[in-house]
């Protein structure tokens, strides 16, 4: 009998205690037992590492020290990472049940495909479904067109293509998960399964909603990098986004705004 591939999930946090027990146990209630869970804590002083300590038994490894922020954080987990199969979950984010599970059985049944990722649910402060995620399938060439539509959260893959073209670029705030699909893509198969497995939350502090107009600038970052040029499409969208920015900030937080008048 083939033996189940160890999962590696890294949850970076810093002063998220509001939401951090909401995901610790997200991952710890999966159906998939063989999980190496492991939080990276930037020194929080919210009662954080209280509420690790009280999973401690539970969780593989746990580190709180300052750190240069969540892209950092992440990169220092996946250095600890073992498992075949590695996924990053924000920890104002969750898991849904079985999420682990339908990910391991696809990328064991398809050993061509490198990332495979599924929905995810926009959910406020209090948990409540807002949304969903417009998850759609993608490739290495629309990526560079800045059609992306891969929620990080439902996303796992290979740690051997990890080792390839990792870590995440300290200079992103952003757009690193942007920048890690492309280079991914560049390499792999990446796939998406049309399958609910995960929550994306949008909150006040949430960098969704309070400094978005930082991504695209990342994402052209990745372009001329990768040899783009000013004409092309990722560019054009790019500006159009910047005039349609404001609004879409508007909508996000008329979102969980609006939910949180109706409690």
């Amino acid at each position: 009998m083939k033996k189940c591939p160890l999962v590696t999930i890294v949850t970076p946090s810093y002063n998220q205690a509001a939401y951090l027990e909401e995901t610790i146990l997200s991952v710890l209630n999966q159906d998939y037992e063989h999980i190496q869970y492991i939080i990276m804590d930037g020194a929080s002083s919210d009662g954080s590492v209280a509420i690790i300590k009280r999973y401690e038994g539970k969780i593989s490894d746990w580190i709180t020290k300052k750190d240069c922020g969540q892209t950092d954080a992440i990169n220092k987990g996946f250095a600890l990472a073992e498992g075949e199969i590695i996924a990053w979950l924000n920890s104002d984010d969750t898991l849904l049940p079985n999420a682990v599970s339908e990910a391991v059985q696809y990328l064991s049944k398809n050993p061509n495909v490198g990332l495979v990722y599924g929905d995810a649910n926009y959910i406020d402060e209090k948990s409540n479904v807002i949304g969903k995620f417009p998850a759609a399938q993608t490739s290495l060439k629309k990526l560079k067109r800045g059609y992306v539509h891969v929620p990080q959260q439902a996303s796992f893959f290979r740690k051997s293509l990890w080792d390839q073209v990792g870590p995440l670029d300290p200079n992103f705030f952003f757009a690193m998960d942007y920048d890690l699909w492309v280079r991914l893509a560049s390499i792999s198969r990446i796939t998406y399964l049309p399958r609910l497995w995960a929550n994306f939350r949008l909150h006040a502090d949430a960098k969704t909603i309070s400094a978005d107009d930082r991504c695209w600038p990342e994402m052209l970052n990745v372009h001329f990098r990768d040899g783009g040029v000013w004409f092309s499409q990722i560019v054009f969208k790019h500006y159009l986004r910047k005039l349609a920015a404001p609004l879409i900030r508007y909508r996000r937080r008329k979102l969980f705004e609006t939910d949180r008048k109706k409690d």
